[in-house]
């Protein structure tokens, strides 16, 4: 088999050490040399001078949970570091040793089977680690809040049933009125205020209820949760407009993409990075982000097309966009709902049209180009008129009605 790199090694990766193959190629005659090193910064700077001595100018490691992280960050500015997928580096079972592994992930860089997976620059990186971490904090509070009407409903309060918000200022009112202990509906109804003061005949309803002290002490703690969650994430957005300011013109350019508002074009930003050279087609992307039909055929039988694993974060940051998107009037993207919901459901219809907007995502990078949409009525201008007709007639008749069609007369 044909040598592709002629210097190269290969890491297997864990929490408190990594094991490193190094395969050298001198007079027609390949060295081998193995060792082990601790994953602290010293053992790590050991390894690097270790493979600088070797002349090394290709590490491949295999994706290890997070582990990899620091190894790679040490090594990137002196080598060429491929992060491969653990799926692509399966060994023969029975032959599973740490050596051996390491040994084998090196032989398949050396010849060329094996492919790198993406790892953006390290400001991309950065911003990523915001914009998930923000995520998660956002997701908590939303979680706090379920657990907020949780209690009330336990203590009798339908303030939910009233008030559209019950995290508003009228209702943040009557909550903390009610953790300090004033449980009178017709003090807490007259807190309501703007429109919700029409309502204050079913607010009184509504308040009155069984809010003892056990009740109190939970919900003060939960309104505390969510206001320190609050804080936390109104710093994580500042920090991240600080952060994606070099990409200011990319996120403006993704935002005038129906469904994408601001906070998604931040995370598309963070999640496949600004410079789309790194994919070769709008396809790559697609599949890499796993938002595309996956492909299961054998015998020549199709089985599942489920699509394959990807970056959650980015798959949910493209089906909100798309539901989004399907709720915007006069578009091309919420055509394409409508048009998948009926025949494959909202869920298949949300990918597809998340799939929609990577795509579009992808080109608006690519070209640097604001995106011009295709209208409503693209679907209906591609489609044949004559097939349409006949499909339609094919359908009267199956129902027991005899067709005959004329053309209408031209206006002049």
């Amino acid at each position: 088999m044909d040598r592709v790199v002629e210097r190269c090694c290969g890491l297997d990766v864990h929490k408190a050490s990594v094991t490193a193959c190094v395969r050298a190629t001198a007079g027609g005659e390949v060295r081998q040399e193995i060792r082990e090193f601790a994953t602290t910064t010293r053992g790590l700077l050991l390894l690097r001078d270790w493979l600088a001595s070797f002349g090394v100018t290709l590490v491949g490691m295999e994706a290890t949970g997070v582990y990899w992280k620091p190894i790679y960050y040490m090594l990137e500015d002196d080598f060429e570091c491929w992060l491969l997928n653990a799926r692509h580096l399966k060994n023969v079972p029975g032959r599973k040793t740490d050596v051996k592994d390491a040994a084998w992930i090196c032989q398949l860089v050396e010849h060329g089977l094996v492919r790198p997976s993406f790892v953006p620059p390290k400001e991309i990186r950065e911003l990523r680690n915001l914009t998930r971490y923000r995520k998660t904090q956002i997701e908590e509070r939303t979680r706090e809040v379920q657990r907020l009407e949780k209690v009330l409903q336990d203590a009798g309060i339908k303030l939910s049933s009233v008030a559209t918000r019950v995290l508003g200022a009228s209702g943040r009112a009557m909550l903390d009125a009610l953790v300090g202990t004033t449980t009178d509906p017709e003090i807490l109804a007259e807190l309501a205020r703007g429109r919700l003061r029409s309502k204050i005949p079913a607010l009184k309803d509504a308040l009155e209820g069984r809010f003892s002290s056990h009740h109190a002490l939970m919900v003060g703690r939960i309104l505390s949760h969510i206001d320190y969650l609050d804080e936390t994430i109104g710093e994580l957005s500042a920090e991240i407009e600080r952060a994606i300011a070099p990409f200011s013109e990319e996120v403006e350019l993704l935002d005038t993409i129906p469904g994408v508002n601001r906070r998604t074009a931040e995370v598309l930003i963070a999640e496949i990075g600004a410079d789309m050279s790194r994919f070769p087609t709008h396809s790559h992307l697609a599949s890499w982000s796993g938002m595309c039909p996956g492909n299961d055929e054998s015998a020549g039988k199709r089985r599942s097309g489920k699509t394959r694993k990807g970056s959650k974060w980015l798959r949910s940051a493209l089906t909100e966009a798309a539901h989004a998107a399907s709720r915007s009037k006069g578009t091309h993207l919420s055509a394409q709902y409508a048009r998948l919901r009926g025949r494959r459901g909202p869920k298949k219809a949300a990918v597809a049209v998340g799939h929609s907007i990577l795509v579009i995502a992808y080109h608006v990078l690519e070209r640097k180009v604001p995106y011009e949409d295709l209208g409503e009525d693209h679907f209906q201008r591609r489609r044949c008129d004559q097939a349409h007709a006949k499909r339609l007639v094919r359908q009267l008749e199956n129902l027991g009605h005899r067709v005959v069609l004329e053309s209408l007369p031209q206006p002049a």
